[in-house]
């Protein structure tokens, strides 16, 4: 996966994340949408973390295609 590929998979779950909030009602997301919800957050941050990674390697001549998916329990404990 290419810096290309990880900043489409991150446009196309930000579309379906915004799809899901605008179907959320004044009482909350029902737990599916809750659920899928935190999903794509974890997965946003996943694939953050790897261009992160990717340009970071570049930037210091490494090889950006050995940077690999962390953990959910790795990237959901960074700090913003």
């Amino acid at each position: 996966m290419d810096d290309e590929d990880v900043i489409q998979r991150i446009g196309a779950l930000v579309e379906e994340e915004h799809a899901l909030e605008r179907t959320v009602g004044p009482s909350g997301p029902d737990d599916d949408t809750a659920e899928r919800l935190q999903a794509l957050e974890v997965a946003l941050d996943q694939c953050w973390d790897l261009l992160r990674q990717r340009r970071a390697r570049r930037h210091t001549g490494e090889d950006p295609d050995a940077a690999v998916v962390r953990p959910p329990d790795v990237v959901e404990r960074y700090q913003q």
